[in-house]
């Protein structure tokens, strides 16, 4: 480390890790059954295929499919964009250092802590990136799985069985395409750590407050949950 890293610089890395790594693992797999907006999505989504395999038309359907895929193409080239210009910011470290230093509120570090700095800035992004792109790969096997999709009319079994095998294939190039843009939260807390390790934890909390209030306490979050109820009732009702 460098010799004017100190305790706090450590302890607000830490704090950032553990609070991306913490939140991704609980948002992505300890939710199951929940009342999050992820959570609704899957039952909406799974209804939504079992629609499609009623119908003779699907245009709308790829057209909703495509809509998303354009949306995590957008974030990848972005991404290579940011990528391109933070790695080019190596070529003149000492006068991005410089002019960084010269601000009010940012603090004076060593050129070898900056680096880091601006290190941890492209990990993020390259994360994020590799996010997008497996969400477009796996957007790509959801296209040949509702291509493949039979056409109606459907027996009832098979039309459950074969939702689920689609919806539970869109819901995890949903959940890389949300990993990607989650990327995109904490790199701007990242980006704090020019201000001080104090604003880098701060920072980090605040994401974590922002996007846990999005996927459960928001009015979103409503819409969707009596949405996603309706169907479950109306699901049983046709049982």
């Amino acid at each position: 480390m460098p010799p004017d890293a100190t305790t706090l610089d450590i302890i607000a890395f830490v704090w950032f890790v553990g609070s991306w790594v913490g939140f991704t693992v609980i948002q992505d797999h300890l939710l199951s059954g929940r009342n999050v907006v992820n959570q609704h999505l899957k039952i909406v989504r799974r209804h939504w295929i079992e629609r499609m395999l009623e119908r003779d038309n699907r245009i709308m359907d790829s057209q909703l499919v495509g809509h998303t895929m354009h949306s995590c193409t957008f974030f990848a080239s972005t991404n290579i964009l940011v990528l391109a210009g933070l790695i080019g910011t190596f070529g003149a470290a000492e006068r991005a250092q410089e002019l960084v230093s010269n601000l009010s509120f940012t603090v004076q570090t060593s050129h070898q802590l900056f680096e880091i700095k601006m290190l941890l800035m492209v990990v993020v992004f390259t994360f994020g990136f590799f996010k997008f792109t497996w969400a477009l790969r796996q957007y790509n096997y959801c296209c040949a799985l509702i291509g493949s999709a039979p056409m109606p009319p459907v027996r009832p079994e098979d039309r459950k069985a074969i939702a689920e095998t689609i919806s539970e294939a869109l819901t995890l190039a949903i959940t890389a395409l949300n990993g990607g843009m989650r990327a995109y939260y904490f790199a701007l807390a990242a980006l704090a750590w020019m201000i001080g390790p104090i604003a880098l934890i701060a920072a980090s909390s605040y994401v974590i407050v922002v996007l846990t209030r999005r996927q459960a306490f928001s009015a979103t979050e409503k819409v969707i949950r009596i949405q996603a109820e309706w169907l479950k009732k109306n699901e049983s009702i046709d049982k």
